[in-house]
């Protein structure tokens, strides 16, 4: 019975939300892969597999009290960690230009840097929840083992290398910092460490000539448009093409030709654009915003810092996620391997998502429980 009163609880909000939004994403999966997919249809019914085993993982979670997991958290970071030094072993693998990934046979694979967004939310969560005595902010010494772990964390994503993870990680760090409630000047300090540490990641040459050239054709797409500026170049003319009402399902010429690299999974933004026009894209980036509203709400309805910092972690980590994947593929952010949450094709990104959305409703079916 008492499962039965969780459900009830449940932010019926957030989960129609992803439930649309998944459903949208198996529509655009099938139009961008059906014509060159083993069978047609294969990819698609992987996806639809994932998308069943990542809302079984949700709602194991949700069952979860999140308040026992604060203690689990440096199991769960260690785990996470293992994961990451298992990609840099000969069980790692490259796929697109990223040694990101450990392959487990029969076309499945596992990426161990997603489940590292969630093993850091939980360890900066329980680092940053315990104020300082008499005060309502994190003690100091917290704060600095959160921003070595984190920076740990990101040392080992950066080395693969993940740019765009490693952005995300580093997001997820500052959110959860200013949601502790650190003074202005340990912002202001980091503001421009994290500045200077830019600067040296670009002038001492440690990106990848391909990390460098999606620099180039952000900045200057028309420069090379059949080279580096090529992904840009037909992300925006397949976008553009869809007008206010797109040209419907299985319609879109760019889609079937394929004119896009990519386009099921970091570029599936695209094929809403074109296929389901400006009304479409609007709606996705819609849901996308109720989700995100609906964890801010959330976080701020929560009674303790832990559930607090958790699910303020999961937005960070959501919203800056959705606006780079969306961002790249209108032009205004530099191209990075990230997939749209909840609507592009993938395995552990979309287990990773869930397990997300399932804290967040966890949080929400007891945050006013003690």
């Amino acid at each position: 019975m008492a499962g039965f009163s969780a459900v009830g609880r449940m932010d019926g909000v957030l989960l129609v939300a992803v439930a649309a939004l998944a459903v949208i994403g198996t529509m655009l999966v099938w139009s961008s892969t059906r014509t060159w997919a083993p069978g047609a249809t294969g990819l698609v019914k992987k996806h639809i597999l994932n998308l069943v085993i990542g809302a079984v993982l949700a709602g194991a979670t949700t069952m979860v009290n999140y308040r026992a997991l604060r203690s689990y958290a440096p199991l769960v970071y260690v785990v996470s960690l293992v994961g990451l030094f298992l990609v840099i072993t000969p069980l790692g693998s490259t796929v697109n230009g990223a040694h990101s990934w450990i392959m487990l046979g029969g076309g499945f694979a596992f990426q161990p840097s997603e489940f590292a967004k969630f093993g850091l939310v939980m360890m900066l969560a329980m680092l940053l929840a315990k104020p300082a005595a008499d005060t309502d902010r994190p003690r100091g010494m917290d704060v600095w083992i959160a921003l070595v772990i984190a920076a740990f964390t990101m040392g080992l994503v950066m080395f693969q290398p993940d740019f765009g993870t490693t952005m995300v990680l580093g997001v997820i760090t500052a959110g959860a910092i200013v949601i502790a409630g650190i003074r202005k000047r340990w912002i202001g300090g980091l503001t421009l460490s994290v500045l200077g540490a830019a600067a040296a990641v670009w002038f001492l040459n440690v990106l990848e000539p391909y990390q460098i050239a999606r620099f180039t054709a952000f900045l200057n797409p028309a420069s090379d448009p059949r080279g580096v500026g090529y992904n840009s170049t037909q992300s925006l003319i397949a976008i553009g093409s869809g007008e206010l009402f797109g040209k419907g399902l299985f319609h879109g010429g760019q889609t079937t030709g394929r004119f896009v690299p990519e386009q099921h999974t970091d570029f599936i933004f695209t094929v809403a654009g074109e296929e389901f026009g400006f009304l479409g894209s609007v709606t996705v980036v819609a849901l996308l915003g109720v989700i995100l509203m609906r964890g801010v709400r959330i976080a701020q309805g929560c009674d303790d810092r832990f559930g607090t910092l958790v699910a303020g972690g999961i937005v960070c980590w959501l919203a800056f996620q959705s606006f780079i994947n969306i961002g790249m593929t209108v032009g205004i952010m530099p191209i990075t391997g990230l997939p749209l949450p909840f609507v592009s094709y993938g395995g552990t990104a979309t287990f990773a998502n869930m397990i997300a959305v399932g804290l967040l409703q966890a949080i929400h079916i007891r945050q006013h429980q003690f």
